[in-house]
């Protein structure tokens, strides 16, 4: 390499360091800002950097795939609704629109155009999880789109620094939250100005025009440094299939993936037809959460962008779960779709079989719970008079047990996101914790044990009763062990007092004085238990996370082979 060549490459290097520097402090600035838990607290959102053609160059280390993923393309929708040509500097574009944005009404996602020069150089992306927006709440119950809330297609939200108040007097007319939704609108709005007054400051630092040659050469090597990475996975197609619980009755998913020198693609052929229920899945939303099963096995450090993101292709049948169409009801899409990333890895352990972890609790066990308004067949009149609130406790169960090292306990993923604490969401609504601890005995055996759920009993403080809004799966499927290693534990919830066990979908009222236990599920277990170190053994016997040393597997999963 010549003197000038090498200069040329620390140059790259350090334009490249500084935009991740960039995005997450405008991914900061966003949790710093907002007024929802969900993004203050769990760090539920994502911010990154795009190019004028909506190429994705950067994303925020903070967020969740989900979020960062589906943007990348919400920015081309964004664009087809408003031509780069005809944004003015000063302006804010918004929508939620689950099919343009990130899968569901409760996603807001902003744009803003960075001008430099006078000339657009770039544009900044956010996305938050609002506490509310209004409809039947965050649950699985709706039938269609439109009982599920405010629907707000691509829209010019700012307009050359001028807020557009009519957007705004619309969303406070339909939420049930409208101190909290629009702090989060404002939020979003301030983030994108942090990282636009951060990148123009990069322009002038290295005296660059624009961002257009950095970011070709970014994405660029991005995406050959993936075809590399390929190049160390056998060429083939392998299958898998996973039955999940769904509302009132199973359903099933399936995946073909094929390695080939080109990419990898991923067909969703044969999975069950959506239902008139809020667990389908918007395409966006199944691609996001794919594309990221597949970059945690190949090229996990190749940055994410869209130049390693172009040789993963997803395919799924239209009106499918994972791929369903306008006016379907997709409040809780991550019910489904957070289990995509196991789906992947199935097949994928039939070509590495060293390199995969097994199944966890996958999808979010998050508490969902409001007071002060009726449910049908609810005792109305005490529903309503209890205090009003609305709140989501993100709740985790265990990861897979991964090669080598045993799965996370009370861990968010694939989604990424952090648990609440307990003592944030008791200032914001009558809530008393009784208990939260980790679950024994719920990790799955294996050489290395699955992660383990936890344990959570929450009560209404002031006596009052309360609905819940459940989103669960793993009850009636729970993770499956690997390579010989055991099941997960599934999850559960139930009434403490009254004994009565909950549905894990669906609104359900938790009566004045009772307390609602829940118990998240356990990841499984890879590979044969009688490997297991005995050392880990006794470590996990003087912890009190496991209580017996039994080495015989639950029912294992081992896939088929195309």
């Amino acid at each position: 390499m010549t003197a000038s060549a090498g200069r040329q490459a620390l140059r790259q290097q350090l334009v490249w360091s500084r935009l991740l520097a960039v995005v997450e402090e405008q991914a900061q600035a966003l949790i710093r800002t907002a007024f929802g838990t969900p993004t203050r607290e769990a760090g539920d959102l994502s911010a990154g950097v795009f190019l004028p053609d909506g190429r994705m160059v950067a994303q925020a280390v903070t967020g969740t795939p989900g979020h960062v993923n589906s943007m990348a393309d919400s920015v081309l929708h964004f664009l087809r609704a408003f031509p780069i040509e005809t944004m003015r500097d000063g302006d804010v574009f918004v929508t939620n629109d689950p099919w343009k944005g990130t899968g569901h009404l409760f996603d807001v996602v902003m744009v803003t155009p960075v001008f430099h020069d006078g000339r657009p150089v770039a544009l900044f992306a956010s996305t938050v999880h609002v506490v509310d927006i209004g409809g039947v709440n965050a649950g699985p119950d709706a039938l269609e789109i439109f009982h599920e809330g405010l629907f707000l297609p691509p829209l010019r939200f700012v307009s050359q620094g001028v807020i557009e108040e009519a957007v705004l007097d619309i969303v406070r007319a339909n939420v049930r939250e409208p101190g909290q939704v629009e702090g989060d609108f404002h939020a979003l709005v301030a983030c994108n100005a942090v990282g636009a007054v951060r990148l123009q400051r990069l322009l002038r630092e290295f005296k660059l025009a624009d961002l257009q040659a950095q970011g070709d050469y970014i994405i660029e090597r991005s995406r050959l440094a993936m075809r590399e990475a390929l190049r160390e996975w056998p060429k083939g197609t392998w299958r898998n299939h996973m039955t999940v619980d769904g509302y009132d009755t199973p359903l099933e998913l399936h995946a073909a993936v094929t390695v080939s020198d080109d990419g990898i693609l991923v067909d969703f052929a044969g999975t069950s037809a959506s239902i008139a229920r809020g667990i389908n899945v918007p395409k966006a939303y199944t691609d996001a959460y794919t594309s990221f099963g597949i970059r945690c096995l190949v090229g996990a450090d190749v940055p994410n962008n869209s130049g390693s993101l172009a040789p993963i292709r997803v395919v799924a049948p239209e009106g499918s779960i994972v791929n369903a169409l306008p006016p379907a009801a997709v409040a809780a899409r991550a019910a489904i779709g957070q289990m995509l990333p196991d789906l992947v890895f199935g097949a994928l352990r039939q070509a590495r079989p060293e390199r995969v972890p097994a199944e966890g609790a996958s999808s979010l066990w998050n508490i969902r719970l409001f007071g002060g308004q009726p449910i049908e067949g609810g005792p109305n009149d005490a529903l309503r008079r209890a205090r009003r609130f609305n709140i989501v406790s993100f709740s985790t169960g265990g990861t897979g047990a991964r090669p080598g090292k045993d799965g996370l306990s009370a861990t968010a993923y694939p989604s990424g996101v952090r648990n609440v604490s307990l003592e944030i969401l008791e200032t914001q609504a009558p809530l008393l914790f009784r208990r939260k601890e980790y679950r024994a005995d719920s990790g799955g055996v294996g050489a290395s044990r699955g992660g383990l759920g936890q344990v959570i009993e929450i009560e209404n403080a002031d006596g009052d009763p309360m609905v819940l809004s459940a989103t669960w799966d793993r009850i009636r499927f729970p993770a499956r062990g690997a390579l010989g290693g055991g099941d997960g534990a599934p999850g559960a919830a139930r009434l403490k007092h009254a004994g009565t066990v909950l549905r894990g979908k669906g609104r359900q009222v938790i009566p004045a004085g009772d307390v609602l236990v829940v118990e998240t599920p356990g990841g499984a277990g890879l590979g044969d238990p009688a490997e297991r170190d005995p050392v880990l053994v006794a470590r996990d016997l003087k912890a009190g996370l496991v209580t017996q040393t039994t080495t015989t597997p639950h029912k294992n999963f081992a896939g088929t082979a195309a």
